[in-house]
């Protein structure tokens, strides 16, 4: 089975350079002038996957852009979502003449921990699968996220202190906020995506690990069967559209819910183990270490 064409981006450092950037001024958030981003026509036919949210305002774009398995209606220029593991791609359809303008915001997950919007931010349905067409602005609607922009870049580019990400993300919060009252104008009902596979997949373990009845991790064939698939088609599906197979997509979750309690609780590395599954703590840190290059206590200490 051949490859699957799609690139990870790993960081927002990696996006910058593959966009001919200057390095971000933070490794964990960049806010940066879309016309100054580079499209070549050999990038623009891959799929891609974020590890970040991807939040933008473009106009005169000029290219079609394929969200999990339906075309994002993106033609005229508009406001984009994309939340971390979703897959994407983009192909050039028109020449434009008038000059490409907007702006894109990038969030890496690791800026988010320890404050309320690392769980809000889920809440919103424009980071869904299931919404699978652009945000169309008017005039004043743009002007407003204009403004809330304008205050991050702000502060991006100042002296950044203590304060900055507080500040930060209290205004990335008002700019959710007001994208969320604009697709409500927008959208009477939610066009559901043809195909749901990965939204599926990627609740169910949301809501395993929510589950505090649960004994032990999720596994691909609980998985597979509840979907009522062979586990073999649900990885090689999953390979296919993000890269990452059923079992890599649970430990992404898992370290997810790991971050969230490390940063939020008091509870031991030895209970977080246990609680999400672990019969040894030692096997939950070693994991931990492999996907993020720190141990849980490393990880905790940063926000002591």
């Amino acid at each position: 089975m051949n490859e699957p064409n799609v690139h990870r981006v790993k960081s927002i450092a990696e996006f910058h350079k593959m966009k001919g950037l200057p390095a971000p001024q933070h490794p964990l958030i960049s806010l940066f002038d879309y016309s100054k981003v580079e499209c070549s026509k050999e990038v623009n036919h891959k799929n891609f996957v974020f590890d970040f949210y991807h939040i933008s305002c473009k106009r005169s774009v000029g290219t079609k852009y394929k969200y999990g398995q339906g075309n994002y209606g993106f033609d005229e220029g508009v406001m984009f979502f994309i939340a971390p593991n979703q897959v994407f791609g983009i192909e050039p359809i028109a020449e434009i003449a008038s000059p490409k303008s907007g702006w894109i915001l990038m969030i890496h997950p690791d800026f988010l921990w320890n404050t309320t919007l690392a769980q809000t931010i889920k809440k919103y349905d424009f980071f869904d699968y299931a919404v699978n067409e652009a945000l169309f602005l008017t005039e004043k609607e743009e002007a407003i996220l204009k403004g809330i922009v304008a205050n991050i870049e702000l502060e991006y580019n100042g002296n950044l202190d203590q304060f900055s990400q507080n500040i930060i993300i209290s205004q990335i919060e008002t700019l959710l906020n007001y994208s969320n009252r604009f697709y409500q104008r927008q959208f009477l009902t939610t066009k559901v995506n043809n195909h749901k596979i990965l939204d599926q997949v990627e609740k169910m373990i949301e809501e395993y690990f929510n589950d505090e009845n649960n004994i032990g991790l999720p596994t691909v064939q609980y998985i597979a069967d509840a979907l009522h698939i062979s586990s073999t088609y649900l990885s090689s599906l999953l390979k296919s559209l993000t890269g990452h197979t059923t079992q890599q997509h649970i430990h992404e979750k898992l370290i997810e819910k790991a971050k969230e309690k490390l940063s939020t609780t008091a509870l031991s590395v030895s209970e977080i183990a246990y609680e999400l599954g672990f019969e040894h703590s030692q096997s939950f840190s070693k994991l931990f270490k492999a996907k993020t290059s720190l141990t849980p206590m490393m990880f905790r200490e940063q926000f002591n």
